[in-house]
């Protein structure tokens, strides 16, 4: 299982990663099954990040570098897929298994990709993958706690059917909700892999500050269709957790702002509507995607 017919390719879009980037790659190539292919993409990065996966492409010939312009700011949400997509139209690889979006600060053992092929040969219907986000904060390594269908962003593994049923990412924020949503609508099943951990040493949203995550993440919520009953309890919900009242607060006014400024939602209707039977299950104690 697991074996060296098994294709994997990779997809990286990093920016400004210099501090972090070298240990992602050695933990790639540290694999005990490695990838095919391997596309990392320099999102238009100000510091060292394209020199240090430039000195790697030419020490192995199956990792490769797509440089981009530097739009001058990061893109929320609509950036990472612009940027994979750019290297994911550069794979020479054309009879791949698996697909992965890894980002460039995280690390990670080396059966880490040899494990999450077999969790999917052990499940015919698992659709997306990876390991458990483990924050590295000040030295300690803080597991994230989401929802057990859900995969963070910073590392996913598609399977071939799966990717192609989908239709690939929704380029807009929420794209690695409505990615996991539309599979599960479509059959598939999706799932983090409790024992298998991934250092994350630039936690999402450490950038954008407490209320700047928090409004991004409440935007994202409305443009993924989140049914506004479900986003006012999620709101009130946080307001129990710390930092008090502004995280919340931030959330809520992400969400509201959608509708204020009448930003589009996700041109998909069924996986929207999906979505909301889901999440008003959830309210009502059924069995949902949460389980």
């Amino acid at each position: 299982m697991a074996s060296n017919t098994t294709k994997y390719v990779i997809v990286s879009p990093v920016r400004d990663e210099e501090a972090h980037l070298a240990r992602t790659i050695e933990s790639v190539v540290s694999q005990s099954v490695r990838p095919c292919e391997w596309v990392i993409v320099n999102d238009g990065s100000t510091d060292q990040t394209a020199a240090i996966a430039d000195s790697y492409a030419r020490q192995y010939d199956w990792i490769k570098v797509c440089h981009r312009e530097n739009r001058g700011f990061r893109k929320a949400g609509g950036g990472v897929v612009d940027a994979f997509n750019d290297g994911y139209r550069m794979l020479e690889t054309k009879d791949w298994d698996f697909v992965v979006k890894l980002d460039g600060d995280l690390s990670f053992n080396p059966e880490y990709f040899r494990d999450c092929i077999r969790a999917f040969e052990a499940d015919e219907k698992l659709g997306i993958t990876g390991g458990t986000i483990y924050n590295v904060i000040n030295g300690q390594a803080i597991p994230e706690v989401c929802p057990q269908f859900h995969v963070r962003g910073a590392t996913k593994i598609y399977r071939r059917a799966c990717w192609d049923a989908i239709g690939g990412f929704w380029p807009a924020p929420g794209w690695d909700t409505m990615d996991e949503v539309k599979a599960q609508m479509l059959g598939w099943s999706t799932r983090t892999l409790p024992e298998l951990q991934v250092l994350h040493y630039r936690p999402t949203g450490k950038n954008d500050g407490t209320w700047g995550a928090g409004f991004k993440n409440g935007r994202a919520n409305y443009i993924c269709g989140y049914h506004p009953l479900f986003m006012l309890l999620k709101c009130a919900k946080r307001l129990k957790e710390k930092p008090y009242v502004i995280q919340s607060a931030a959330l809520f006014c992400g969400f509201a702002s959608g509708y204020l400024q009448r930003i589009p939602q996700v041109d998909d209707r069924p996986t929207i509507q999906y979505l909301r039977r889901q999440q008003m299950g959830r309210l009502l104690g059924g069995e949902t995607i949460w389980r």
